[in-house]
């Protein structure tokens, strides 16, 4: 690990990315902090700490506290996401957005901007939905509330598509999966905050023993979250041999690695997504029944069982979407392989598709339980401060950190290859 660090510094184009990276999430934190006039930032600050356990706190905390603070980042890179969401779900549901995909780089480059497109309508939806909804009410009383509701939107819009454009710069030009990174800076961002709420608390009088038992259970799911994420299953392949000319191929044992948690971080994104954005839905109604559902989906019960079975859906469908066993068999045929035991061509896709069902399970059951422990753990043991951290955020910094160290390991690794080719 040591000799990763200081490898970064000894490779100019890996020291480029990673100053890159650093100097465009400074700009991220920059606009983080700066406030949309008109409101009381105060109110908003104190609605958010009343809140830390429930949706509006986890927003607030994939924004690293903008929303909090109604800068003009408030809503962060959720959009870009909920957008992506949305362009997955149709290119299943519509054979002509798959078909541009299929068409190469140029496939990519348009469904990359459709996205953009649709993130600007999303943008503007989840604005009104904020002001009008939860923020209504902290809007300071001598403003003119129509030119507040124009300034603030085109501010908050604005501000989603340069937080999406830096996520796409840092993908582009730095290390690793930008829109990953940003909301883990988010998240990383309030670490401080949550040790000092815990040490005044611990000060009040809360028993440390409490705190002790809350570090070890988020200890213990951090530990768990990384042997799940880094676990396969091996599949056996066994590649026959063959006469091509004078030379033989094939022979060989191989293994197609399948792991358990195929989606990563990015189920329980989605799941969170849909819901913040149904909530953000319920700001445009004003009735009682309405602000009674918001409340619902925020807190209690409801959000539990609506988060555990839109993981379960996300886990599945992202597994449905990356993974094709009918596609993966043929290939398998194709080059002369075949798994031992299990004939070649649809038994050979009917095991795999066997496999990976069976591994998606476990990986959505452990979604769901990360989800919701640490969160329980939080509230039992009176340690307010972590509550709004919950296993989503574990699981977003976990799952972001193991990859970022990967593709450190592959700009190394490849430097060392054209090393020994010079």
């Amino acid at each position: 690990m040591l000799n990763s660090m200081v490898g970064i510094f000894k490779i100019p184009d890996l020291r480029k990315r990673l100053f890159w990276t650093l100097f465009i999430i400074v700009i991220f934190r920059l606009g983080a902090h700066i406030p949309i006039s008109g409101i009381d930032t105060e109110a908003v600050r104190n609605m958010f700490n009343q809140s830390s356990s429930g949706l509006l706190g986890l927003a607030n905390l994939f924004s690293g506290g903008a929303l909090s603070n109604f800068s003009i980042f408030a809503l962060g890179i959720l959009p870009y996401i909920n957008a992506s969401i949305i362009m997955q779900l149709l290119m299943v549901v519509v054979p002509q957005l798959k078909e541009i995909l299929e068409e190469g780089e140029s496939g990519r480059k348009q469904i990359a901007q459709y996205t953009r497109y649709l993130t600007v309508v999303l943008a503007f939806i989840q604005s009104v939905g904020w002001i009008m909804g939860p923020l209504r009410s902290t809007v300071i009383p001598s403003y003119n509330f129509f030119f507040f509701f124009f300034s603030s939107t085109l501010f908050l819009v604005a501000g989603s598509l340069f937080v999406m454009w830096l996520g796409e710069l840092i993908t582009e030009i730095g290390i690793g999966n930008g829109a990953s990174l940003i909301i883990f800076t988010g998240i990383i961002s309030r670490m401080f905050s949550y040790v000092y709420q815990t040490y005044t608390q611990v000060k009040a009088g809360v028993s440390l023993l409490n705190v002790i038992v809350l570090a070890v259970v988020f200890l213990g799911v951090i530990v768990c979250i990384v042997m799940v994420q880094e676990a396969q299953r091996k599949i056996h392949v066994q590649y026959a041999k063959r006469v091509i000319g004078r030379k033989m191929y094939g022979g060989q044992n191989t293994f197609i690695p399948l792991k358990i948690n195929q989606g990563g971080v990015l189920p329980i994104i989605f799941a969170f997504t849909v819901i913040s954005f149904l909530i953000t839905l319920t700001g445009f109604f004003p009735m009682q029944y309405m602000q009674s559902l918001s409340s619902s989906l925020s807190n209690g019960i409801v959000n539990i069982i609506l988060l555990f079975f839109l993981i379960f859906f996300f886990t599945f469908f992202y597994t449905a979407v990356t993974f094709n066993p009918v596609e993966l068999a043929d290939n398998i045929r194709k080059h002369g392989g075949f798994i031992l035991g299990v004939r070649p061509g649809k038994p050979t896709a009917e095991y795999l598709e066997k496999i990976i069902t069976r591994l998606t399970l476990v990986g959505a059951f452990f979604l769901a339980f990360v989800a919701i422990i640490p969160t329980t753990t939080a509230n039992i043991t009176k340690i307010t401060a972590f509550v709004g951290l919950g296993g989503t955020s574990l699981l977003i910094i976990v799952g972001v950190t193991l990859d970022l160290m990967k593709q450190i390991e592959i700009h190394l690794v490849n430097k060392q290859y054209e090393g020994m080719l010079d």
